[in-house]
């Protein structure tokens, strides 16, 4: 090989290294570019995505609105938020049927007293109020005719033999007046018994009085049968009766509102009613040491007023536990009709029963307060004449209070407890 193919080959080998340079520089510069062009990327990317998290947090800011002060409700409102029910809503939900039965009957009660009482004592008039007269034979019949043909009837006369039968009906009570009629002269005696009642005792004054007018006679008036002197007008009697009963309906009521109105069991009413003994024992002791040696309105017969009380009051109490046990709480108010209501304005109290309207006149007798107001004044003014039937009309309240308490809740604890009625366990 000669020299120059020698240097050829070195100049083509060397020429070779130096592309070989050139290119290895090329691809250090490609791979710095693109290294820095991923730099750049990456810190944009970067700050694309700090761009976005700024713009997502404006976003958000700008999605949730600032809170705004709430409004103070009213205090109607409930915190519900939902609209108020009204007044009305709020009045039906705390006035129930049951309460509204409850006010429908006060009321009632409360319009009955009103009508009971005027109804009673508004317009008293006299209705064949017994009396007695003392005239010689031939004359008797004429007088009693002329009386009886009043108007409207104020007095029933009957002709007696004299003054001392007539005197002697005054006295037991059977007649309330007595008219003496003098054949020699123009005046006449007229003879009453205030003790019956001033009313009664009043209003055949006025008639008698009247009549004789007519007939151009006078009359003069003598109280055969004088009240006591604490004893005003009569009316001892009848405020003591009130006294007896309003004690033991109130006694009863008084359980019912502690105990609950209707008993529990047979037992329990049975316990009740041997309660109200002593209670009425204790009352009756007390309402005749208080008219008697306490006041001097009705001395004397303590012991009978003292026993007569003591059916009065156990009486009061008995019917009064039988309508709880039928009725429940309303049990109370038919024993307020019964007793106050109906019996006090019919019991010849302020007028007698011979002076009030038909209806007043035809209970007033059968009632408690009635019977025993009468019993009361004829115990002590009237020798006890004529309270028979009285004491039997006490007696059947008392009685019949009594077995209308067993009974009703015998049956009433059987219906809420089947299981203790044999006839039922065995169906």
């Amino acid at each position: 090989m000669s020299q120059a193919d020698t240097d050829r080959e070195d100049r083509e080998r060397e020429d070779q290294e130096e592309r070989t340079d050139q290119e290895g520089h090329a691809d250090r510069d490609e791979g710095a570019g693109q290294d820095e062009g991923a730099d750049r990327e990456e810190a944009g990317g970067q700050d694309e995505g700090a761009g976005q998290d700024e713009g997502g947090e404006r976003t958000d800011s700008a999605a949730i609105p600032e809170p705004r002060a709430e409004e103070p409700r009213t205090e109607a409102e409930p915190a519900d938020g939902t609209a108020p029910d009204g007044f009305w809503s709020e009045l039906r939900a705390a006035v129930t049927p049951r309460m509204v039965a409850m006010i429908a009957g006060a009321l009632l009660l409360q319009l009955g007293f009103v009508l009971s009482y005027v109804g009673a004592f508004h317009h008293p008039q006299p209705h064949r109020v017994p009396i007695a007269v003392v005239a010689p034979q031939q004359t008797a019949e004429q007088v009693v005719r002329k009386i009886n043909a009043i108007p409207d009837q104020p007095v029933k006369a009957t002709a007696v033999a004299d003054e001392k039968a007539a005197r002697a009906l005054l006295g037991d009570g059977e007649t309330s007046g007595a008219l003496i009629v003098n054949p020699r002269s123009h005046n006449d005696r007229l003879l009453v018994a205030g003790a019956g009642g001033a009313s009664t005792a009043n209003a055949v004054e006025s008639v008698i009085t009247q009549a004789e007018k007519s007939q151009q006679r006078t009359v003069s008036v003598t109280d055969a049968v004088p009240p006591q002197s604490g004893d005003a007008r009569g009316l001892s009697s009848f405020y003591l009766v009130v006294g007896w009963t309003v004690g033991g309906y109130l006694f009863a009521a008084l359980l019912g509102v502690s105990k609950g109105a209707r008993p529990s069991s047979v037992r329990r009413a049975g316990a009740r009613l041997l309660a109200a003994v002593p209670y009425a024992v204790l009352s009756g002791l007390g309402g005749a040491l208080i008219v008697g040696p306490g006041l001097g309105a009705l001395n004397d017969h303590f012991l009978a007023l003292s026993a007569l009380g003591a059916l009065v009051v156990f009486g009061a109490a008995a019917v009064t536990v039988a309508f709880q046990v039928l009725f429940g709480v309303l049990g109370i108010g038919v024993t307020v009709l019964l007793f106050v209501v109906l019996g006090n304005p019919s019991a010849g109290g302020a007028y007698g029963t011979d002076l009030l309207p038909p209806f007043w006149r035809t209970i007033g007798p059968a009632l408690p307060n009635g019977a025993a107001t009468h019993a009361v004044r004829h115990l002590v003014y009237f020798s006890g004449h004529g309270i028979t039937a009285n004491l039997a009309v006490l007696t059947a309240y008392a009685l019949g209070g009594v077995l209308a308490t067993l009974v009703a809740a015998t049956l009433i604890h059987r219906r809420m407890s089947p299981e203790l009625d044999p006839a039922g366990a065995r169906a």
